[in-house]
């Protein structure tokens, strides 16, 4: 029973993955709760009982992402010592050490957001909190931490949206002004 129990209790994630492997192979108009359930191995029902419509899947996905997005930042700003710029400082090296991450996934999902306000408003209401956060950054100069966010936030756009294809060599350059700008910001 208690086997039984913890694969119920796995199961939400067992179709995030599935509905997230749908998207990366045929894009949101793949992104079906038939699709899901064979991806998964699960029946229709099965996945309906945790997830009511394709809305709700990809509702529940960017909740994932943007869940994943806040913990990576967090993470690397409690390896950062207290100050003004321990924020867009941490968000530099979150973006730097994630930039090369799985981008079909995030694309598929952003584009799949497209066609879902509720998707699009939790993505709003990630960025209201970074830029209400860089706002209350003590000493440090009116607007700066939103500049930096939204210059973190369009390397990473563009190469989600395969807008470009940066390597390593071109990239660490940027990272390395904005790390610079964001430690300008201390003062």
């Amino acid at each position: 029973m208690r086997v039984k129990r913890q694969r119920l209790a796995e199961r939400p994630e067992i179709i995030l993955e599935a509905a997230d492997a749908v998207l990366r192979k045929g894009g949101a108009r793949a992104l079906t709760i038939d699709a899901v359930a064979a991806e998964a191995g699960l029946s229709k029902g099965g996945v309906l009982h945790h997830y009511a419509s394709k809305d709700a899947l990809i509702l529940a996905l960017v909740a994932r992402k943007l869940a994943e997005l806040r913990d990576g930042i967090a993470d690397c700003e409690s390896e950062l010592a207290p100050g003004p710029a321990q924020l867009p400082r941490a968000m530099v090296a979150h973006a730097r050490s994630h930039y090369c991450d799985d981008d079909e996934s995030s694309r598929a999902l952003l584009l799949a957001s497209i066609e879902y306000p509720e998707a699009l408003n939790d993505y709003r209401s990630f960025v209201a909190d970074q830029l209400d956060r860089l706002a209350g950054m003590n000493g440090a100069c009116p607007g700066e931490g939103s500049v930096l966010f939204f210059a973190i936030l369009g390397v990473i756009m563009g190469r989600t949206l395969g807008f470009h294809r940066l390597d390593a060599d071109e990239l660490e350059p940027m990272f390395g002004a904005l790390e610079r700008i964001a430690r300008k910001s201390e003062g």
